[in-house]
């Protein structure tokens, strides 16, 4: 699956208009721990395709969106289902603990 690269012009389409849940990726270019995060990401929009979008939202490029949901570490995913928050992760995580994560969050929605 492919993981959209979000930005103002189509945030509000996808994330806060879409029908299924999105997981956001808020990451910058500098942030070790986000580039170590990325294939975990990418490997994780395999497993859930159909279920959940996967996206990602540089911070540094954006800084509106990522004051407007109180971004303050990164790697911070976050689920969104019908424009609302339902989980934040922040900080690097093993692709196990994601995935235990996600599926909680999922659960809830």
């Amino acid at each position: 699956m492919t993981v959209i690269e979000l930005d103002q012009n189509n945030f509000e389409e996808i994330v806060e208009n879409g029908k299924t849940p999105v997981i956001v990726d808020f990451w910058a270019g500098w942030c070790m721990p986000c580039k170590m995060m990325a294939p975990i990401f990418k490997e994780l929009s395999e497993d859930y395709k159909g279920k959940l979008k996967f996206a990602k939202l540089n911070t540094d490029q954006n800084k509106n969106i990522s004051d407007n949901f109180s971004i303050r570490g990164i790697p911070c995913l976050i689920l969104f289902h019908k424009a609302e928050e339902v989980e934040r992760i922040v900080g690097f995580a093993p692709k196990e603990v994601l995935k235990q994560k996600i599926d909680s969050a999922l659960s809830k929605v």
